[in-house]
């Protein structure tokens, strides 16, 4: 088994739609473990570390003003291979071209406001961790694990 930590918005739009409970609920019924949670409003300087990769682009001014326009959850996200298994869950970055079944498939219809953001690697794990949950996360062992986790 590969346990891993991964960073996860539920942006801007998501909680103003009222979907934080629906979403929070897809990413545990899967078996991921929420070990870090905060409803916050992100600052410019949060924002603009998180996106530092398209700093150059036309499109930055505008992730920024979304991502601090209103209150966000960020998350941590605990479990076997969790980047990959959450970024499954999440679906396509277009809501329009994202697979049933997937967050953005069943709730979409943005590029833009596509309602989540997940990290795409470990590195960017890591990276994000560090921004959005300086002072680390949770450790704790739930029970069911074993039921979830298999062999």
């Amino acid at each position: 088994m590969s346990t891993q930590r991964t960073f996860v918005i539920l942006k801007p739009d998501a909680v103003q739609r009222g979907l934080i409970g629906e979403l929070l609920s897809r990413f545990e019924r899967k078996g991921l473990q929420i070990v870090g949670m905060k409803f916050m409003k992100a600052t410019a300087d949060q924002a603009t570390r998180h996106y530092q990769e398209h700093r150059e682009k036309p499109f930055f001014g505008g992730l920024v003003q979304f991502i601090t326009s209103s209150p966000m959850v960020a998350l941590v996200l605990e479990g076997d291979e969790a980047i990959t298994v959450t970024r499954t869950l999440i679906g396509a970055t277009d809501g329009r071209k994202a697979v049933p079944g997937t967050i953005r498939g069943d709730f979409g219809i943005s590029k833009s406001n596509n309602l989540v953001h997940g990290s795409d690697s470990p590195e960017s794990a890591v990276r994000e961790l560090a921004i959005w949950f300086p002072e680390s996360a949770v450790a704790w062992s739930p029970c069911a694990a074993p039921w979830v986790q298999g062999d």
